[in-house]
């Protein structure tokens, strides 16, 4: 595995996955037909709500949600965890961290779960329960503190270590003009 955040930490890597991800949230996501707001992006929902949006996608929205769950938004979630998770790798603060970078992987397979339950609820409308509406509203609750919370552990380790470049070459520079 830590090949795998060894590769995902990469310049080019970083910098296709962050790209992917812009894309896939910025220009795919909203486009799809569904007819309505895609229920995963909200922060929870109850089964009124699910319900309503449910019927408001339409039988032709709803198959497009599901197909966009299958394809799409598994791809979203592999992609958004390898950025994430080579940002971790690569800004660990010493090697001893680098178990740090599972945490995106972590949020990531929440997001697939929530996909799973997302399905479900769209293949068996109008026949789901309010506990399958709990589980899902749960799985997407999950996966946004999950994902906010990989998303600040990366940019904080980016900044500390770049304070810690930035202070090295201040200190480079300065004993540069001392001799």
């Amino acid at each position: 595995m830590r090949e795998y955040f060894e590769a995902s930490s990469r310049v080019p890597v970083l910098c296709a996955t962050l790209l992917s991800t812009l894309i896939l949230v910025v220009a795919v996501f909203p486009s799809l037909p569904i007819g309505g707001e895609l229920i995963d992006v909200k922060a929870g929902y109850t089964y009124a709500e699910a319900l309503a949006a449910l019927d408001g996608y339409g039988e032709a929205g709803r198959r497009a949600y599901v197909w966009a769950s299958l394809t799409l938004d598994t791809l979203l979630p592999i992609v958004y965890a390898s950025f994430l998770g080579g940002l971790v790798y690569r800004f660990r603060p010493t090697e001893r961290w680098w178990g740090l970078a599972y945490l995106p992987l972590a949020a990531g397979a929440i997001d697939l779960g929530e996909n799973v339950q997302i399905v479900l609820m769209l293949t068996r409308y109008p026949d789901i329960s309010a506990a399958q509406v709990a589980s899902a509203s749960l799985f997407t609750l999950s996966k946004g503190y999950a994902f906010l919370i990989c998303l600040a552990l990366a940019t904080t380790l980016a900044v500390v270590a770049g304070g810690r470049r930035a202070r090295a070459g201040l200190r480079d520079l300065s004993s540069a003009r001392g001799r």
